[in-house]
Order: C-alpha cells, then sequence, then structure tokens
C-alpha cells in the first residue's frame, strides 16, 4: 500500500504543513477554537495563484509550442480550444513571460460582450452629464463659447492599450481574448476588420488608431468549444487545440513539486492515475487540472488524518468532493457498481 512520504523541504516548508491542523472544525468539540488566528497562516493562503507565477512553471508541450511560434512568426491570432484545465489561458501568459513582454493585456470575454469592449468605452453618460451642465453655463453667461472635446470621455481597452504599449516600449504586446464563445454571436465577425488590420475607428471623435505593422500584438484567443465559430474569424486564426492526456496532467503535477513536499513521488503518481480513472468514467462534470491539484493540496495537508487508501474504488476516494462538482456524478460513483474500479 502506497502511503504519502517525506520529501525535502520546498517554498511551504514542511514544518509549516504538519503543523496545520486540518480539522479546524470538529462537531464533538464544544465551543470555539482556541486558536482562531491559525486561520492567517494556512499554507496555501500566501501561495501566488497569478496567471504570471504559473506562466514559470507552465509546460506547453512540442505541439503547442509550435502553433505559437507559428502565430508569432505569421502575425496571425491564435486560437486554442480543448476541455477546461488543458492550459488554454496559461499559453498567452507563458508566450509572455518567455518573450520578455509581460503583462498580458487580458481581455475576458463575457455573455454581454461586444467588439467595441476590446477597443475602447465612451463615458456618455458623464458626457451628456457635462454638456447639460454647460449648456446651463450658457444659457446664464451667453459668453461661453467653451465646447466638450470628446477624447476626454474615451477609455481605451484591451487592444488600443496593447497599440500604445507597443509603441512606449518598442515591442509587441500580448493580447489575451478569453473564452470568445461565450460572446454573443456577432461577437467574432465584429472583429474581422481590427485583428486583420490592427486598426480601428473611434466613432465619437473620427479618430484612426492602429498598430506600425511591426508592432502587431500578439494575439491569443481561447475557446471552450461551447459553439462553433464563424468561418470568416476562423480563416484569419492559427488554429491548435490541446488534447487532455496524462502527459499535461503528469507535467502540471509535477511543475508544482514543491507544493507537495510531504507527498512521495509513487502517491502522487497513484493520485494522478485515480484522477485519470474518474476522468474515464461517463461523468457530466468531468474534473480538471485545477481540482486535481486542489486534491492533491488537500492531501498533503491532511497526510495521516484520512484512513481511505487511494488504491480502493473510485467510490472510497478521499475529499471526493473536491474532484467532482455535480451530486448526480458523485451519487452514481457511490451506488453504482459499474463505475467502481
Amino acid at each position: 500500500m502506497i502511503q504519502p512520504g517525506d520529501s525535502s523541504p520546498g517554498d511551504l516548508g514542511d514544518n509549516k504543513m504538519k503543523k496545520y491542523p486540518f480539522f479546524l472544525i470538529q462537531h464533538e468539540r464544544e465551543g470555539q477554537i482556541k486558536n482562531n488566528k491559525i486561520l492567517a497562516s494556512r499554507p496555501f493562503s500566501q501561495t501566488d495563484r497569478s496567471f504570471e507565477a504559473d506562466a514559470r512553471k507552465f509546460v506547453p508541450g512540442r505541439q503547442l509550442e509550435t502553433a505559437v511560434n507559428t502565430a508569432i512568426a505569421v502575425g496571425e491570432p491564435l486560437l486554442i480550444t480543448g476541455q477546461p484545465g488543458t492550459g488554454k489561458t496559461q499559453s498567452a501568459f507563458y508566450a509572455a513571460y518567455k518573450l520578455g513582454i509581460e503583462p498580458v493585456i487580458h481581455f475576458q470575454v463575457k455573455s454581454d460582450s461586444t467588439a467595441k469592449d476590446l477597443l475602447y468605452h465612451f463615458d456618455t453618460v458623464r458626457y451628456f452629464h457635462d454638456a447639460h451642465l454647460l449648456n446651463i453655463d450658457k444659457s446664464k453667461y451667453r459668453k461661453s463659447s467653451d465646447t466638450l472635446d470628446k477624447k476626454k470621455y474615451v477609455e481605451p481597452r484591451a487592444l488600443w492599450k496593447a497599440f500604445e504599449k507597443g509603441k512606449e516600449t518598442n515591442l509587441p504586446q500580448v493580447v489575451l481574448i478569453d473564452e470568445i464563445d461565450k460572446a454573443p454571436r456577432d461577437f467574432p465577425n465584429d472583429l474581422l476588420h481590427e485583428l486583420d488590420k490592427m486598426e480601428f475607428m473611434v466613432t465619437e471623435t473620427q479618430e484612426k488608431i492602429s498598430a506600425p505593422g511591426n508592432l502587431r500584438p500578439l494575439v491569443f484567443i481561447t475557446s471552450n468549444s461551447e459553439r462553433r465559430l464563424p468561418e470568416p474569424f476562423l480563416r484569419r486564426c492559427v488554429y491548435h487545440h490541446i488534447v487532455f492526456d496524462d502527459r499535461i496532467v503528469e507535467q502540471a503535477v509535477f511543475a508544482r513539486r514543491e507544493e507537495f513536499t510531504n507527498l512521495s513521488e509513487d502517491f502522487l503518481k497513484l493520485a494522478i492515475k485515480r484522477f485519470l480513472n474518474l476522468r474515464d468514467r461517463n461523468l457530466r462534470k468531468q474534473p480538471a487540472t485545477g481540482e486535481l491539484l486542489v486534491w492533491l493540496k488537500v492531501l498533503a495537508l491532511a497526510v495521516g488524518q484520512y484512513d481511505k487508501d487511494l488504491e480502493s474504488d473510485l467510490s472510497q476516494l478521499p475529499y471526493l468532493g473536491v474532484l467532482l462538482k455535480d451530486h448526480q456524478d458523485i451519487e452514481e460513483l457511490v451506488t453504482s457498481p459499474r463505475f467502481r474500479v
């Protein structure tokens, strides 16, 4: 039977991991815990979870690396698809890190995003408010010849910021359009000209904004493939699909080895195997790499405090709620013999 093992101390510190009392809340214990200051010293609470920090640990694989280099060379956007947790978003931060052009200019697409949101924002409310006040002043004094400068009400957004930063540094910048499939149907087609020519017009001021050809931003676009993107948009992109496989998972775990210093290598490999076994089941919501990493953190914190072995059937995996996020998946895993492996 494989048990958690000791390893050399990492950034988190083995002592800190061992001192943390995992079961802070216990119904058998009356009253409050004696030392609630322990909450401020949770082992993983100060871990840098930013994309910038994870970029240092990201392993893209040869195919993704080739796709990134291709997009950089030809100056076209790189469209990356794949299941959640495969590293689509991280790819942009990794490229920016390796090229020395951080930070990434990150545009998170939402269900109500428009193409203009990527370019600029005109503060219509403030403009009309100020125009109203100006008209009042004119009616009172009848001498004011002031007019509002619309440029003062224009706020650059992601693509425009990339143009400006590129001119300041004389280096192209990385722009990430994240989860484009969440946007309304017209969003991709409305950006065809802007992404192709790297220029756009500010309607309110009639100002043309553009980037020099040698400073075209490096555009990364991610999609979870919730819906198919328009053909004209696809034709303008370099495309890569990240396949979720054993290699991606193992590389993601061992790149963060210092976070699990009190778990042996054999234990980690077994945990990865059980995670992949779980993904092989016909689940409504398959766990991704993110769930696996959190699960390993829990196992690292609770070493010696759980009595369920990873080698038992999947229904007996400890802290199953960290991996599975659908109550029917959990119920079927526990009650149906066909799920047990």
